[in-house]
This record gives C-alpha cells, sequence and structure tokens, in this order.
C-alpha cells in the first residue's frame, strides 16, 4: 500500500478537494468551497492546507462566523443539498458563535460541515487562551455544545481518525433521510501531527444521491386510502424540491385532480398561475388553503416535517382526516400518526401515480378550492396594493414582487417579514423563495442572501438575489454588506424600518399585554427614539444605499438597484400597527399565562382555549 505524509489538516483539505458529485449527468465539485475566519486555533496548520488548495476549494472570509455558517445554510439550500460549503473557526468563542448556525442548519435539513478549533489534545499547555475549564470533566469543551444541533459530531483526537470520520461526516451530509450539518473538532495540536495516510484515501470520488423506492407495502396502503378519498388535498414541502420533483408533484396533482397547498419550506413548488396551486398553508398561510385543508378527507403529505405554522399547531386538519405522509425520512414520514411511505419523493410520487391509475377526485371538489383562490387572491391585491397611508409590509412586498425577474432569488427570514411574504408572494418561477422560518433565526437575511447569491452567481449570474430584512434583525446581523460588496457578488437588500421588533408587540398586544420592550419607544431608553440611517450605514460598507419615503419613490429605487452592478440598500419606514395581513392565518400554540391579576390577559387566555380544543391529538 502507498502512503503519503501529511498533517491532519493537509490530508482533511485534500480529501476535501477531491470528493465531486454528479449532478444531471455532469460531474462537479461536491464543495463549492468554504468559509472562514481564522485564529490561532486554525491559522498555523488548517489555513495552511487551505492555502495550497485554493483554487478548488475557493475560501471566502467573512465577518462574523455565526453569519458564515448561516451563508453556508443558504448555499446549500439553493443549490437543492447537493453541493454545500464549509466553514472554519478557530477555538472558543469563534466556534460558539456557529452554534446557531448549526441549529438553523439542522432544523432546516442543509448540509453544513463545520471545522472548529479545539483545545489542545495533549493537555500540556492548558489552560489555554479562550478554553473553558469544566473542574470534573476536563475533556468536556464548548464544541461538544454542538452535539445537540448537528447530524453528525466528531472530535479529532488522532491524525489517522480522519479515514473513518471524515467519509462518514460527508455521507451523512449527501443522506436525504439523514441531511443536516456534521460537525469536526480539530485540536490546535493534532491539525499538525503527521501520519502516513494511504494514497486511496485521496483518490476522486464521485457521489450520487441515493433515490429510494418506497415499500411495496406501503405504496398498497398509501393507494387504498388516495383511492376512497372525496376532498383529497396534497400539501407540498420543501422535500419536493431536494427531490428535484416539482414537475412530477405537478404532473401527479393535474393527472388526479387532486389541489396543492404549500408550506413555507415549499413556498415556490408550484408558480402563482399554476390552477392546482391553492396557497399557502397554516399559520402563516392563506384562507384558500387553510378553508380547503379543513375540508380535506385525505391529506398526501409530501416532503414536509409538518411543523406547527403548516398545522396551525394540529389545528387546520379535521380531527377525522387520514394523513398519507411521503419522506424519505421515516421520522418525519411516522408524526401524528400518519400512514407512512418512506422514500425519495420523486420516486414515490411515480408509484402512487402508477397504482392510481385513473383515479380523479370528484371535479367539483378542484373547482371549489379553485374559487376559493380566486377569493384569496382578490384580498391579496388589496392588500399589496399602495395607498396613501404609511406603507405596509405587504405593501413593500406587492411593490418588490412585481419587479423582480422570474428567476430572481427573494431571501427572508424571522420576525414579520416571513409570514408577510409567505402570504402576499406570487412565485414567478419554481424554487426562487428562500424563507427560512424552520428556525426563525434572526440575521439569516442578509448572511443568507450572501451565500444565496454565492450559489446563483455560479448558474444565474444574470439574476438578482433579493434580500427582505427587517430593523430588528438589521442591527442584528449586518456585516454581510460588506462582504458582498468586497466579494462583488451583488445583493438588492429592502430595509423595512418598524421602530423595533413590531411583529411581536403585535403577538404582546393579541395575547392581552401591555406593548413592553419590544418597539423602541416601548423600551427603556435615555431621551427620544430615534431611527438608525440605515443608508448611510450601509454607504459606510460600501454599498449602494438611499432612503425613500412610499412605495412609489420604492419602485423607481429598485429599478435603479436592478440596474446596478453592485450591492444596494434601499430603507423605508413602515407601519408598526396597521397594513399586517390579517386574513388566513390558522391558530398557533402560544404558551399563555393561566392566571394573572389582568383581566385582558384572562380573556386572551381564554380566548386561546377553545381553538386548543380543536388540536389533533398524536405522536
Amino acid at each position: 500500500m502507498t502512503t503519503i505524509r501529511l498533517t491532519t489538516a493537509q490530508a482533511l483539505v485534500r480529501h476535501l478537494a477531491n470528493q465531486f458529485i454528479e449532478i444531471e449527468g455532469e460531474r462537479v465539485r461536491l464543495f463549492g468551497g468554504g468559509f472562514a475566519i481564522f485564529g490561532h486555533g486554525n491559522v498555523p496548520c488548517l489555513g495552511e492546507a487551505l492555502y495550497k488548495y485554493r483554487e478548488e476549494l475557493p475560501l471566502w472570509r467573512g465577518q462574523n462566523e455565526q453569519s458564515m455558517a448561516m451563508a453556508a445554510a443558504a448555499y446549500a439550500k439553493a443549490k437543492l443539498r447537493r453541493r454545500f460549503m464549509f466553514a472554519t473557526s478557530s477555538a472558543g468563542p469563534g466556534a460558539v458563535n456557529m452554534v446557531t448556525s448549526a441549529a438553523l442548519a439542522h432544523s432546516n435539513r442543509l448540509p453544513v460541515l463545520i471545522l472548529s478549533g479545539d483545545t489542545y489534545t495533549t493537555r500540556l499547555p492548558d489552560p489555554v487562551l479562550q478554553q473553558v475549564e469544566h473542574f470534573g470533566n476536563p475533556s468536556l469543551t464548548v464544541n461538544d455544545a454542538f452535539r445537540s444541533v448537528t447530524r453528525y459530531w466528531d472530535r479529532i483526537v488522532h491524525p489517522a481518525q480522519i479515514i473513518q470520520s471524515l467519509p462518514a461526516a460527508i455521507n451523512t451530509m449527501l443522506d436525504p433521510a439523514d441531511c443536516g450539518p456534521a460537525f469536526l473538532g480539530l485540536p490546535q495540536d493534532v491539525q499538525g501531527w503527521a501520519f502516513d495516510y494511504p494514497e486511496t484515501f485521496f483518490e476522486p470520488k464521485t457521489h450520487r444521491i441515493r433515490r429510494q423506492d418506497a415499500d411495496e407495502a406501503e405504496v398498497a396502503d398509501a393507494v387504498a386510502m388516495l383511492g376512497r378519498a372525496k376532498r383529497p388535498v396534497i400539501i407540498a414541502g420543501g422535500g419536493v424540491q431536494y427531490s428535484l420533483a416539482t414537475a412530477e408533484l405537478a404532473a401527479f396533482a393535474e393527472a388526479h385532480g387532486i389541489p396543492v397547498v404549500e408550506t413555507i419550506a415549499g413556498r415556490a413548488n408550484l408558480t402563482f398561475d399554476n390552477p392546482l396551486n391553492i396557497g399557502p398553508i397554516g399559520s402563516t398561510g392563506s384562507n384558500s388553503a387553510n378553508a380547503i385543508a379543513g375540508k380535506a378527507d385525505v391529506i398526501l403529505a409530501v416532503g414536509t416535517r409538518l411543523q406547527d405554522f403548516t398545522t396551525g399547531s394540529w389545528t387546520v386538519f379535521d380531527k377525522t382526516a387520514q394523513i398519507v405522509s411521503v419522506n424519505v425520512a421515516r421520522y418525519d414520514a411516522a408524526k401524528h400518526l400518519s400512514v407512512p411511505v418512506v422514500g425519495d419523493a420523486r420516486r414515490v410520487i411515480g408509484q402512487l401515480d402508477a397504482a392510481l391509475g385513473d383515479f380523479t377526485a370528484d371535479a367539483a371538489w378542484l373547482a371549489e378550492a379553485g374559487d376559493e383562490r380566486r377569493a384569496w387572491d382578490s384580498y391579496v391585491d388589496g392588500n399589496v396594493r399602495a395607498g396613501n397611508r404609511k406603507a405596509s409590509y405587504a405593501q413593500v412586498i406587492g411593490a418588490v414582487n412585481r419587479l423582480v425577474d422570474p428567476r430572481d432569488r427573494v431571501v427572508t427570514a424571522a420576525g414579520g417579514l416571513p409570514a408577510e411574504v409567505a402570504a402576499n408572494w406570487r412565485t414567478k418561477s419554481v424554487g426562487t423563495v428562500d424563507v427560512e422560518f424552520g428556525f426563525s433565526c434572526m440575521g439569516y437575511e442578509i448572511a443568507g442572501g450572501w451565500g444565496a447569491r454565492l450559489a446563483q452567481a455560479e448558474t444565474e449570474p444574470e439574476n438578482d438575489t433579493i434580500v427582505l430584512v427587517g430593523d430588528g434583525s438589521y442591527l442584528l446581523l449586518n456585516s454581510d454588506i460588506y462582504s458582498s460588496v468586497l466579494t462583488g457578488k451583488k445583493l438588492i437588500i429592502v430595509v423595512c424600518d418598524n421602530g423595533g421588533f413590531a411583529v411581536i408587540n403585535k403577538l404582546q398586544r393579541n395575547t392581552g399585554n401591555e406593548p413592553f420592550n419590544n418597539l423602541i419607544a416601548d423600551c427603556n431608553i435615555v431621551g427620544e427614539p430615534f431611527s438608525v440611517d440605515f443608508a448611510a450605514h450601509a454607504r459606510s460598507m460600501g454599498a449602494l444605499a438611499e432612503t425613500v419615503e412610499t412605495i412609489a419613490e420604492l419602485e423607481e429605487a429598485f429599478a435603479r438597484a436592478k440596474a446596478a452592478d453592485q450591492t444596494s440598500v434601499i430603507a423605508l419606514n413602515v407601519d408598526a400597527h396597521e397594513g399586517w395581513t390579517e386574513e388566513g392565518h390558522a391558530w398557533w400554540e402560544v404558551g399563555l399565562p393561566e392566571v394573572s391579576d389582568r383581566e385582558s390577559i384572562n380573556e386572551a387566555w381564554e380566548d386561546w382555549n377553545v381553538d386548543r380544543g380543536r388540536q389533533r391529538l398524536g405522536v
């Protein structure tokens, strides 16, 4: 056996550089590159190794470890989990900064390889700078925090270990059922230790995404249930896109006359003008989708983990409705006593289609769904229409939606924007919406936009990535405006300033509480509240930027941003109190005080309890 002597870090990087994947017949590198902030825990060894492969694995320097790993998650989502990035940090605080990002990727089932520096295996220099000591457990480090938010976790304590651990991490990230972030802790001393690695470890390897057929008995059970359905409905989740099954889903629904509703993650499975698209479902959904789901007798859930915003905390469906859940992950397929069909969405849709034969739902059912959708469209028309009052989120969304090109990608995340985008956005092209609402993580918007733009620039450089962000998330994490400018990856960022955390202020008021500590005006401050000059701030990071006052001015500024060749930021004030999308939203479980000395809170508790009685019981 031929061997080559390399350090742990050198061997790790060389192995990554020789991983490829076949996508639609084309062989490309599995890793699109990586993100790095160097420190004493990773620059001498891992940095040295990455320098040699800087052409094969382009390295992007972020401004914050958390935002780097978020950008990596957004890149993986834009690439439909077929290509992904690594993110590396030094030991200590740099590593811990990525725990939030790992949780985001874990919740959204997105592959990210996290390579964090760690304390010395020998412990000879202990305690070292940035080391957290545990008196009764010296082997415990801050990197153990990643155990709960990763699909694969390991600490490399000997150079030979990566021969097993690195392929295992990669295979986990590629597995459709187990997909999620993988973590490798790299102690500072072990990174530089050398070992005689077998040359075979570095031979180019081409991966393919596994497509699993469902068990015939599971398909038969599902078909028997669907075949008896009078009012079936399909819930299309993000897994439909990851399976590259959007066309197959649309054809299946058309062949069998079944209306389709979308989850937030599946928000762009169908285009707006598809007559089978009855709208978004759930707590951030539409009257049309929720009405149809509530009347359905059989629900075919495809590629969704059925989280509470999809199910209205399990109040959207009639308690007697039966659920067939198609999912590549057994864990998700069996939720809430569903009839599970475990397999790849595209393959299973084909199996169901063949077995259903000429079955079609009652034409009157599809017609009823279409009527509901047209009524909802009429509501959205009025909701997004600009008026004389202060701009609302919906009006901003409507203006941007009208002006984007079909293949432009829109990115948003926490706060009020996900619900408003889910309800009001009209998809022009499949797979162009990224609403991060699995972890609802503030700060993802701009970082995720940068990662999405890196992915988009590889195949669709002529299109734009549009970021919709509130003032709260902007203030939390905005430094990748600078990253986008430095790297020449243009973003169009629309900052909606409503003076604080307005959607939580809305929830606070809706649950009987007094406005407190959410809007800037209601916080413990000295002097008069004031708005941040977001345009001036963005200009200081090299972006084009302007502040507008009206929707008409927003449209003019957006046209200028589209014509520009660099990142543009457009800021405007939006109404914190009026103009919210009030229609369409299903009930959502919120923990309220069971007793209070304030009558408004007691009344809210009683109101919530009425809807709590509509919840389905399941596991």
